[in-house]
C-alpha cells in the first residue's frame, strides 16, 4: 500500500478549504494547533481560530456557545483529554443541548506511545456510545478523512472525529463513495470478514492479502462510523462469510467489537466471532507500531487469528 499524508494534515487542509467558503466556520483549540497541523490554517484564517489554552472543559463550552450563535464549530484537542476531562461538557453542552459541534480527538488510541496509559485514549468509543445524540467516526485513510470532515461540517448534530498521528496508506476500495453510518467495502471476500475502524483497517487489509495467498478470501470493511453502526453491512457479512473478526485501537470493552457482538446476538445471527483490541489492563509502552504488534494488531498476527477462527468447528 502506498503511504500518503497523516490524517491530520488532510484534516487541516480540508478545514481550510471549507473555512475559505464559509466565514462562519470556526476552529477552537486547546493548545493543540501545532499537533493538529493547524498552523497554516491559523496563518491563512486568523479570524476563524480560537485558542483557549490547556482548558479542555472550557474548549467544549466555548464551542457549544459559538454553535448556539450560529457558527459551524470544530473543537480540537487530544482525544485522551477531550473525551475524559470534558465528558460532562460533551454530554450536556453538546449532546443534550443539541449543538452541532464537531469534537475532534487528535493523537488518539496509542498514538502517544511511550507516554503511557494516561495519554492513551482507549475509552472514547465506549463512553461516547453511551451518550445519546452523537455520531462517532474514525476514518481509515486520507480519502475517508477528507470525506468525514466535509460530512461533519454539514452535520446538524454533534460529531466526534478521531484521528491518529502517523502517515496513512492509500487503501484500495470497492466502494468509491463515503457516507456517515455506512461501512466502506475495502476488499471482497467470502470466507471471513474483518470489521475494522481507523488505523486498524490497514493491518486488517494486510492480513487479508496474506491469507489470499493461502486460498482464504477475506472481506474487509472499514466501519468508519462506530455510531450509528451500519447494521445491514454487518448482518450481510455475518450471513455471507460466517466468520467475523473486529479490529480496533480501543479497549475490548464497549467499542466496535462489543457493538457488533450485541447486534448479532440480539438479532440471532449465528457466526464465529472474535474481538481484537486492547485488554482490560494498563497499556504497555513503546511506539504505536510496537504496541500494535504486542496486542496482535498487525497483518501477520491478524492472519493467524483468522486461521484459528477458521479452524474452529
Amino acid at each position: 500500500m502506498e503511504i500518503a499524508k497523516a490524517n491530520l494534515e488532510v484534516f487541516a487542509a480540508t478545514l481550510l478549504e471549507l473555512a475559505r467558503q464559509d466565514s462562519d466556520l470556526l476552529v477552537v483549540t486547546s493548545d493543540s494547533r501545532g499537533s493538529a497541523k493547524l498552523a497554516s490554517f491559523a496563518k491563512a484564517a486568523p479570524g476563524q481560530i480560537v485558542e483557549v489554552g490547556i482548558a479542555e472543559q472550557n474548549l467544549v463550552g466555548v464551542a457549544a456557545g459559538l454553535a448556539a450563535a450560529g457558527k459551524n464549530v470544530f473543537a480540537v484537542s487530544p482525544a485522551c483529554f477531550l473525551t475524559a476531562r470534558s465528558l460532562e461538557q460533551i454530554k450536556n453542552d453538546l449532546c443534550y443541548s443539541d449543538r452541532p459541534v464537531t469534537a475532534v480527538g487528535i493523537s488518539s488510541g496509542v498514538s502517544y506511545g511511550a507516554l503511557g496509559t494516561t495519554h492513551h485514549s482507549l475509552h472514547d468509543y465506549a463512553v461516547l456510545r453511551a451518550i445519546h445524540n452523537i455520531v462517532i467516526v474514525a476514518p481509515a485513510d486520507n480519502f475517508e478523512t477528507r470525506e468525514a470532515v466535509q460530512a461533519a461540517a454539514r452535520s446538524t448534530k454533534p460529531v466526534y472525529l478521531r484521528f491518529g498521528k502517523k502517515p496513512m496508506p492509500h487503501l484500495p476500495r470497492v466502494d468509491s463513495g463515503f457516507e456517515l453510518g455506512k461501512a466502506s467495502l475495502i476488499r471482497e471476500g467470502i470466507d471471513l470478514t474483518f470489521l475494522a475502524c481507523g488505523e486498524t483497517v490497514a493491518p486488517a487489509y494486510e492480513a487479508a492479502e496474506l491469507l489470499a495467498r493461502e486460498g482464504i478470501h477475506c472481506r474487509v470493511l472499514s466501519v468508519h462510523t462506530i455510531k450509528p453502526l451500519d447494521q445491514a453491512a454487518i448482518w450481510q457479512a455475518a450471513t455471507e462469510t460466517g466468520r467475523l473478526i473486529t479490529v480496533e485501537e480501543h479497549s475490548v470493552n464497549g467499542g466496535l467489537g462489543e457493538a457488533c457482538a450485541s447486534l448479532l446476538l440480539q438479532e440471532g445471527i449465528p457466526c464465529r466471532f472474535k474481538i481484537v483490541g486492547f485488554p482490560d489492563d494498563h497499556t504497555v509502552t513503546g511506539n504505536q507500531e510496537e504496541i500494535f504488534r504486542h496486542y496482535g494488531i498487525d497483518g501477520t498476527r491478524l492472519a493467524m487469528t483468522a486461521r484459528q477462527l477458521s479452524e474452529k468447528q
